[in-house]
């Protein structure tokens, strides 16, 4: 009988029910993801990445202005320093990202700025020549995302074969 329960006492010991083996797992799986093997902290300071490779950005939502029935060619001029103005954002580094939408609608593209502030983005929307015109106006918002997007611009120059 002693033997008997000398035996179960070290099989309690060197049992381990599946909800302490789920445990241990989970333990195991919050080690992989505070730390990504992929995780590079250079890249990462590089690209003001938070902890969880996240960056604070503006967003401008180009909306279409009151002025936006102008003659042909003084319409194109304006497009064409439009998309002069969005270069010189993207290569200054405050622009990370831009593009129209498809639609036709109200909201005529997106802004995407690496700068700190609402005012920041603010100053730097009102140097479009199409809001100065009133062909658009800007609804600015501070936005959470990838840090990855710094580099957008960077892999586009690599992908274009035209620039507009």
């Amino acid at each position: 009988m002693r033997r008997y329960l000398f035996i179960i006492i070290l099989f309690s010991f060197t049992y381990c029910s599946p909800f302490e083996e789920e445990k241990e797992q989970e333990s195991s799986v919050e080690e992989t993801i505070d730390q990504s093997e992929n995780y590079n902290e250079a890249l990462a300071k590089e690209l003001q990445a938070d902890d969880y490779g996240m960056h604070q950005y503006v967003m401008a939502f180009l909306k279409a202005g009151p002025n936006r029935d102008l003659p042909e060619e003084e319409a194109k001029q304006l497009q064409s320093d439009h998309l002069e103005n969005i270069s010189k954002m993207a290569e200054e580094g405050h622009l990370v990202l831009a593009g129209p939408f498809l639609d036709d609608g109200d909201v005529r593209g997106i802004y995407i700025f690496d700068v700190d502030t609402v005012e920041e983005a603010e100053e730097l929307t009102n140097s479009d020549p199409a809001v100065q015109a009133g062909s658009l106006v800007m609804e600015l918002k501070p936005w959470y995302g990838s840090a990855a997007l710094m580099k957008v611009n960077e892999i586009h120059s690599q992908i274009a074969k035209e620039n507009p």
